[in-house]
């Protein structure tokens, strides 16, 4: 069935509706159908237009057109970015350990995790999910580092210049998880070795994203069976969702003046009302280093499951804990990590389709809906 327009989505931080850019960008690319790797005219088409899109991601981000992995989305782009780093790093007689925050998404965690004769350091964080950097100092020496630039559910954002400089000056690669910000703040890569984003995360297609890797950085592939992407990545290129990924890229860059400060107001407006408007309840994440849009917070005596179902019936779409689980019974490692309840947490998360009128409704039946739920739990 198809969602109603009269749905009010308020779930941009888990994906996003391909931006018109982007849809316009695919529907041109029915006819570059042929093997960019090929030599005749119709593969050379589509070789020119896969060489233009890398350059304009490029520019994008202020790094050059050889140092873009195209891949199938973010959760590849941490793994490939993990998993080559620190085989990269084994080989060149670097420490085995592997250094990340705790409140990583699991592509990096569990990609971590993965790894086999390699130490692995989980970060503390604050209460307001800021990564520990005298503890990441006191973590050096490693082989890599993994840093991501936002959170996925409280939205907190890290110091990745610091963290960067901490990592690079032992020696070690330091990859950073931008999923969150490329396409929505100012993103670059100055002073990281790697850094992952996806396409749909940006209002682009889903199934692209891309690894941008330092000129200079060995990546060992994960996929392999020929060298398209310079060896690092084998399989032929998504070519229609790569050329919709670099006109929803270019498209966000010339909206995020507006459209930052717009969603900072609809954000700052939710978090500053909730507390008079259900008792106890907690907002997580760092209101003074955020990202502009996503709220995150707890309600006492009700799981967070519940409040999404009734919100839904009224039209609302709204998550319950993190992007990066599909089964709402796990308790957020997020929420654990910052020491917050894990139960009764939801994530409300603006974009470029919310208006004030969203914000109006979430703000009149959200009171209502748990108000509903505490008269039903039991004493």
């Amino acid at each position: 069935m198809l969602a109603s327009m009269d749905e009010i989505y308020l779930d941009h931080a888990s994906t996003t509706r391909p931006h018109p850019a982007a849809i316009e960008a695919m529907s041109g690319a029915a006819d570059l159908f042929a093997d960019p790797a090929r030599l005749y005219g119709a593969a050379r088409r589509a070789r020119m237009a896969l060489d233009d899109a890398r350059a304009r991601i490029a520019l994008a981000l202020s790094g050059r057109p050889e140092e873009i992995v195209f891949t199938s989305g973010g959760t590849e782009s941490c793994n490939l970015a993990v998993v080559a780093a620190a085989l990269a790093a084994r080989a060149a007689r670097k420490p085995p350990r592997v250094v990340v925050s705790a409140i990583e998404h699991t592509a990096v965690l569990e990609a971590a995790r993965s790894l086999d004769g390699f130490e692995v350091i989980e970060l503390p964080v604050s209460s307001s999910g800021i990564t520990d950097l005298d503890a990441l100092r006191d973590a050096m020496p490693a082989g890599v580092v993994s840093i991501q630039t936002a959170n996925q559910e409280i939205g907190t954002m890290q110091d990745v210049a610091a963290a960067a400089s901490i990592a690079r000056s032992a020696g070690a690669l330091f990859h950073t998880d931008a999923c969150m910000t490329v396409g929505n703040v100012p993103s670059s890569v100055a002073g990281v070795d790697l850094l992952s984003a996806s396409a749909h995360k940006f209002y682009g297609p889903k199934g692209a994203g891309f690894l941008w890797v330092r000129r200079g950085v060995r990546v060992r592939p994960m996929l392999v069976g020929d060298d398209r992407e310079r060896h690092r990545r084998a399989g032929l290129e998504n070519l229609p969702a790569i050329m919709g990924m670099a006109a929803a890229l270019e498209a966000r860059l010339a909206e995020i003046p507006t459209e930052v400060p717009r969603l900072f107001e609809l954000s700052s407006r939710l978090r500053t009302a909730l507390p008079s408007l259900i008792p106890d309840v907690v907002v997580h994440g760092d209101p003074s280093s955020c990202l502009p849009g996503l709220v995150a917070f707890s309600v006492p005596h009700i799981e967070g499951e519940s409040l999404v179902l009734l919100l839904d019936a009224k039209g609302i779409g709204v998550h319950s804990g993190s992007s990066c689980t599909s089964t709402p019974t796990e308790p957020s490692h997020v929420l654990a990590a910052i020491g917050a309840r894990t139960h009764g947490s939801l994530r409300v998360s603006f974009g470029r389709s919310s208006r004030d009128a969203d914000a109006d409704a979430l703000l009149r039946e959200l009171p209502v809906v748990v108000e509903q739920l505490w008269r039903a739990a039991p004493a």
